[in-house]
C-alpha cells in the first residue's frame, strides 16, 4: 500500500508519460492483464488510457487492471489510470 507522498511522488514522475496501452470496447480481459503486468517489470509506472467506446467506468477499469497485474493504482485522472508495480530486475524508482 503506497503513502500520499509516495502517490504524490509517483504522480509527479508519471506527468511526462504517454499512456502506452487503451482499454477499449472490449473491456479488460487477460491478455491485456498479461501485457500490462510484462510492461509494469519493465518501466515499473505506465498510464493506461480509457477510450471514450469503453461503457465501464474508468475507476473499475483502474481497479481492475490494479488487481490483476499485482500493481498499486496511483490515480485515475479523466481517462487516464496510472499505476505502478515495482520491477523485481529492473528497479529503477525509488520511492520517498
Amino acid at each position: 500500500m503506497l503513502t500520499g507522498r509516495q502517490k504524490r511522488f509517483l504522480r509527479a514522475q508519471a506527468h511526462h508519460l504517454n499512456p502506452i496501452f487503451q482499454v477499449g470496447k472490449g473491456g479488460v480481459n487477460d491478455n491485456l492483464i498479461r501485457h500490462i503486468e510484462e510492461a509494469l517489470e519493465v518501466r515499473e509506472l505506465i498510464k493506461v488510457t480509457v477510450l471514450n467506446n469503453s461503457g465501464e467506468d474508468r475507476n473499475d477499469v483502474g481497479r481492475q487492471l490494479a488487481e490483476g497485474a499485482g500493481a498499486e493504482l496511483v490515480q485515475v485522472i479523466g481517462r487516464v489510470i496510472v499505476l505502478y508495480k515495482e520491477s523485481r530486475e529492473r528497479k529503477t524508482i525509488e520511492l520517498p
